[in-house]
């Protein structure tokens, strides 16, 4: 009987002959939602970009299981099919492809023949009357000429039309004004609530804790130097935002030295 989760256990990642990663053991439960910490440079997209096969990231040792499938040596479009959904924090330009095509193409990759064009059409429009988005997205290139918060929202859009297994939300809050964020924050909450989102489970990777206040994370965890080093409710993540980085930074040097 295969174990439910998206399961990372002592993954190490390298970048152009560096380790990053330092053994990360990290399990995302179906339906909770996980919060990933830690200064700029700590290790935490290396971690989101391994996950999702990224060929610049060499994995070195350790394993990441989806739901029992191992995924290390899958390549990324089979991780997708099998479930896992990465949302960049720098989401790329497609010119020439309309966004009502791109949405249509990624809901058949990985669940083929699962809508026909009607009920297709009915479901988009029943997420973009969610996300308060107008139409008229459907009809624009992907990422072409958007704003900051327009790609952000049409990822979380892209999200909701595929409902994956698991979500790998990377930075998803860099660079939002308050509207945008709390955009983010709805689109994810609604997919929660939704039938076919009610058991996905999210990793929620940050540097500050403000969308922890729209999507309420279950755990939190701090990385520092390419290590998971702290643990915890909520609380951490208010713990941070009042004391910063420094504090824990110190626990784990005087752990490292015990």
């Amino acid at each position: 009987m295969s174990t439910r989760g998206l399961i990372t256990s002592d993954l190490r990642v390298a970048v152009q002959g560096t380790e990053i990663l330092k053994g990360i053991d990290l399990t995302i439960e179906p339906g909770r939602v996980h919060a990933l910490m830690g200064p700029n440079g700590s290790g935490k997209s290396t971690l989101a970009f391994a996950m999702a096969g990224h060929p610049g990231y060499e994995v070195q040792s350790g394993s990441v299981t989806l739901d029992g499938e191992e995924l290390l040596s899958l390549p990324p479009d089979k991780r997708a099919k099998a479930g896992l959904f990465l949302s960049f924090q720098y989401p790329a330009a497609i010119p020439g492809v309309s966004v009502a095509n791109f949405l249509r193409t990624a809901r058949m990759a990985v669940r083929p023949e699962d809508l026909n064009p009607t009920k297709f059409r009915k479901l988009v429009f029943e997420k973009l009357d969610t996300l308060d988005m107008d139409p008229a997205f459907l009809g624009r290139y992907v990422n072409d000429g958007f704003s900051g918060g327009e790609k952000k929202r049409l990822e979380m859009l892209q999200m909701t039309i595929i409902a994956p297994k698991y979500a790998v939300l990377d930075e998803t809050d860099s660079g939002l004004d308050v509207d945008a964020l709390q955009s983010v924050g709805r689109s994810v909450n609604a997919l929660r609530e939704s039938d076919e989102g009610k058991d996905i489970g999210f990793l929620v990777i940050t540097h500050y804790p403000r969308i922890l206040k729209h999507v309420p994370a279950d755990v939190v965890h701090i990385m520092i130097d390419g290590r998971i080093v702290k643990t915890g409710g909520p609380e951490l993540a208010d713990e941070i935002e009042r004391d910063g980085y420094d504090g824990v930074r110190d626990e784990a040097a005087a752990a490292a030295r015990a």
